[in-house]
This record gives structure tokens, sequence and C-alpha cells, in this order.
């Protein structure tokens, strides 16, 4: 059995049969989906802007990463169970759609900073948190944290211009 077999047989599924075939519940759970990345673009943005010296720099940025992180992982939540429903109810179109191909793999590498900064690059973030210019490889990490964010939304957006 193929991968396409599987993607075939999952948007076969009646759920994902519904979202496709109803004309009101895609928008619907699209727009859940939409706002839910908002609010984990936006929280990551507001740490990413104060890891590159920005925005906030009079807050330690272990106290500002602490406050924000339950809304950014809660929304998240939200986007991957919204996001796995839209996929389901059109799994063939969009696995062979670019800009969906993209647009994961610029998760997965945006994953992979938020991994580094939080396991490397920001251990002794204690040391620095108080200073209004972090060190320069805490900077990198908000700067291409940004980068990669802005970067899935356009490509999520693009999504929407080649699912035909």
């Amino acid at each position: 059995m193929s991968v396409m077999d599987l993607l075939s047989g999952l948007q076969s599924l009646p759920f994902p049969t519904l979202v496709r075939e109803d004309g009101s519940l895609f928008p619907w759970i699209e727009s859940v989906h939409v706002l839910a990345i908002t609010v984990v673009v936006g929280t990551i943005l507001i740490v990413d802007f104060r890891l590159i010296g920005l925005a906030s720099r009079g807050r330690k940025i272990t106290e500002m990463i602490e406050e924000i992180t339950p809304y950014t992982w809660s929304a998240f939540f939200i986007a991957v169970c919204t996001g796995a429903v839209l996929f389901s109810s059109n799994a063939v179109k969009y696995a062979g759609n670019p800009p969906f191909l993209i647009k994961m793999g610029l998760l997965v590498l945006a994953g992979l900073n938020a991994g580094v900064f939080h396991f490397l690059v920001g251990r002794d973030s204690e040391q620095w948190a108080h200073l209004a210019s972090p060190p320069w490889k805490t900077r990198i990490a908000g700067g291409l944290s940004v980068a990669l964010w802005v970067s899935v939304i356009g490509f999520g957006r693009w999504i929407g211009f080649t699912m035909h």
C-alpha cells in the first residue's frame, strides 16, 4: 500500500468527506486555524523581538518565556488539530502541493531552531536574561525564528491560491 493510497483512504473517511463537501465547515475550521496560528506566531514574535534586542529590553527573557509559553503551546495544539482536519479533507492534493510541502518543511526548521535555542543557545539565559542586548547567538536564533515564521505564514497563504 502506497502513501497516496493511505492519504486517499484518509480523505474518504466520513468526517474529512463532510469537511470537504459541506459549504461552510471548511471555512469555519480554517478560521479557527488562522486565529490559532496568529496567537502562536504573535507570542513567538514577542519573544523573538526580545531575543533580537528590539523590544521589551527592560524585561528578563526568562520571565517572558515562562509567561508566554502556555499561550503558545495551547494555540499550537489548536492549530495542529485544525490543520490536521483541513489536511485530511483533501490529503492527496495537499501532499502534492509545493507551498504546503514547503510550509511543512519550514515548520520543522522553526521547531529545530526553537530546540537549538532552548537546549543549547539559551541554556545559560539566566546569565544574560537581564541584558538589553543579548549575545549574538541569541540574536541570530531570534532573527532566524522571525524569518522562518514569516515564511510559514507566507507559504500558508500561498496554499489557498494553489489548491484548485
